[in-house]
């Protein structure tokens, strides 16, 4: 850590800094990075001390850290609505500018005393009246302060009982279910959305015991207040899931999972340190680095600096200390030239869009960016976007990003990849019945598990491709149409075979574009090792009977049944980014089309993951 200077000091060095010695300090200031990146009296102030925060959450997260102050627990316990927590931050700051402790009362000579004092009071008044309750601190208590306005227009997660959060459930195993599309189009989280609209409006209610002065503000308020509602609603919504999501990754058993997984690995083991020419020297990022295996990779290959980037806390300290275990932790208080060879990464706690606001990094400063952003169907959880984000702020032009392709593809599967044959035979029973029962269901809910090569059907099919090293994030969003036709594998025995849904998997290429020495391709197709990520299936809601084109015959029958097989299938699949954060939508649409030229469709089929 670079000794702590006034801001003052900041702003006249930079005014004595011209625009040759900042060029200058990007190319030269890889060990001259701090873990205080704030820029000189920008950001929002601490409700305790001088330090500034781009994002509330990290401030409020500091307060809790360092100042004992758990604004979301306060909110969660009193049931704060929005003006409470205007009131309440408003009488932290008088407080704290006259040197006493917010929880007690006790005056102390200076901010430094009272830091060192504050403590978590030992209880909240559940009942009665709280010392903000009083509307003078719905004045700010600090002129032009940005918390407020994050507050209200941003990131408001205390926005109407702040402390209901929206549930998420947690993937795990080899078979996920996901809720389907129909019950979920709405943007708001049930429970939260409508109520705190209705709090709103009825706090804006003409006639409302509050009197004739409440009366006469209804109609300019209420607007704008229901849209503070929804976008805090929103914010507070993905807050939720991205904690949910980062503290997923806090178990230790999803990222033994992963570690074992050797396909995924070995293509990430081999595309470092066998591609000398591109990290032997080179700087860089690691997106999402859990444990800190590409880390390690990559200070093995040679790499002179690593930063490694994890949103879990828990996480980001295990691979510190992982990377200080194996002699490979940069420790910037060591000069240079006492540095061992190895010593080269750091990790840092943050998400990679917020990098910035932790740690100085020269713009466009990465050799190589590298990331384990893979999710199931190739976009679930959306890390794609953090990725996208990285590389454009953090990489240099013509850097090098791992993996640098992604193709989704897909193909028709059997009765084997389904449940039925289980259920055909339980210990000698027929229990066909519920097998039928589970089939349906899954028509609704996408299935994450191993398909056997044998029970594919069809041939693959392409879907999409997406280029890591040019593509936008817009683009995450597509839709496919492809034909799908009986395998000429020899696999599909003559007569009717019945295609029970569609399968999607994903190959990711590490290319000679970058891997010039040794190009790596890590695929999870079905014709290959299994993966963690298993494959993605989707169940129609009834099989369709399929033959080879030579083997059809002339029925009346409606296309895709026993007396009217269909020669080939034509599907259109959308994957978007659904409403809820870091999930996806996928829309199926089948037709099969007959010999003679007739065809069938089946309703759309929408999912999501």
């Amino acid at each position: 850590m670079k000794p702590d200077r006034t801001r003052k000091d900041e702003a006249e060095e930079r005014l004595r800094s011209d625009e040759e010695e900042e060029e200058e300090e990007a190319e030269e200031g890889w060990d001259d990075w701090c873990s205080d990146g704030e820029d000189a009296g920008g950001g929002m102030l601490c409700l305790f001390c001088s330090s500034r925060f781009d994002a509330d959450g990290s401030l409020f997260e500091h307060c809790a850290a360092e100042h004992r102050f758990d604004f979301h627990g306060i909110v969660k316990q009193l049931g704060l609505d929005f003006y409470g927590c205007i009131r309440l931050i408003n009488f932290v700051r008088s407080k704290v500018a006259e040197n006493k402790c917010w929880s007690c009362g006790q005056a102390f000579t200076s901010n430094t005393e009272l830091c060192s004092h504050l403590h978590a009071p030992e209880k909240y008044l559940i009942e009665g009246k709280v010392p903000w309750e009083d509307d003078v601190y719905l004045k700010p208590s600090m002129e032009d302060d940005s918390l407020l306005h994050s507050l209200s227009m941003d990131d408001d997660e205390e926005d109407e009982e702040c402390g209901t959060s929206m549930e998420r459930g947690q993937c795990s195993g080899h078979i996920v279910l996901a809720e389907p599309l129909g019950n979920k189009l709405s943007t708001l989280p049930e429970g939260n959305g409508s109520d705190i609209s209705a709090r709103f409006q009825k706090e804006c209610t003409i006639g409302s015991t509050q009197g004739e002065d409440r009366e006469s503000l209804a109609p300019e308020t209420n607007d704008s207040q229901l849209k503070i509602a929804r976008a805090s609603v929103n914010a507070k919504a993905i807050k939720t899931v991205d904690d949910n999501y980062f503290g997923s990754y806090s178990s230790f058993g999803i990222h033994r999972e992963m570690l074992c997984d050797k396909v995924r690995t070995d293509a990430y083991r081999d595309a470092l340190l066998c591609n000398p020419s591109l990290l032997s020297g080179a700087a860089v990022l690691d997106v999402g680095c859990g444990t800190g295996i590409l880390s390690l990779f990559a200070a093995k290959a040679g790499a002179c600096r690593v930063v490694a980037v994890d949103g879990s806390a828990k996480m980001a300290s295990v691979a510190t200390q992982v990377a200080k275990n194996n002699g490979l932790l940069y420790d910037e208080n060591v000069k240079a030239e006492q540095k061992r060879g190895g010593q080269v990464i750091s990790v840092v706690h943050t998400k990679a869009e917020e990098l910035n606001q932790k740690i100085q990094v020269p713009q466009n400063g990465f050799d190589v960016l590298v990331s384990e952003w893979m999710g199931y169907c190739l976009l679930f959880e959306s890390m794609l976007s953090s990725v996208i984000y990285a590389r454009d702020h953090f990489l240099k032009p013509g850097g090098a990003i791992l993996p640098d392709t992604a193709t989704i593809l897909g193909a028709g599967f059997g009765k084997g990849g389904t449940s039925l044959p289980f259920w055909e035979n339980v210990y000698g029973f027929d229990m066909s019945c519920i097998g039928k029962e589970v089939t349906s269901t899954s028509a609704r809910f996408p299935v994450v598990d191993v398909v056997a090569s044998q029970d594919i059907v069809t041939e693959t099919s392409v879907l999409h491709s997406f280029d890591l090293a040019t593509m936008k994030e817009s683009e995450m969003d597509f839709t496919a149409s492809f034909e799908l036709r009986l395998s000429e594998s020899g696999t599909v025995v003559p007569g009717v075979t019945w295609c029970y849904g569609i399968v999607l998997w994903f190959d990711t290429g590490f290319t000679d574009r970058f891997c010039k020495e040794k190009p790596v391709v890590l695929s999870t197709s079905p014709f290959s090792t299994p993966t963690h990520w298993s494959q993605t299936i989707f169940t129609f809601e009834e099989p369709i009977a399929m033959v080879k084109e030579e083997s059809t015959r002339g029925s009346s029958a409606s296309v895709g049944t026993d007396e009217c097989p269909a020669t080939m299938l034509r599907s259109r699949i959308s994957i978007v980014r659904a409403s809820e954060h870091r999930s996806i939508d996928i829309s199926v649409e089948t037709t099969a089309f007959s010999s003679d030229g007739r065809k069938r469709s089946w309703p759309i089929q929408i999912f999501n993951l």
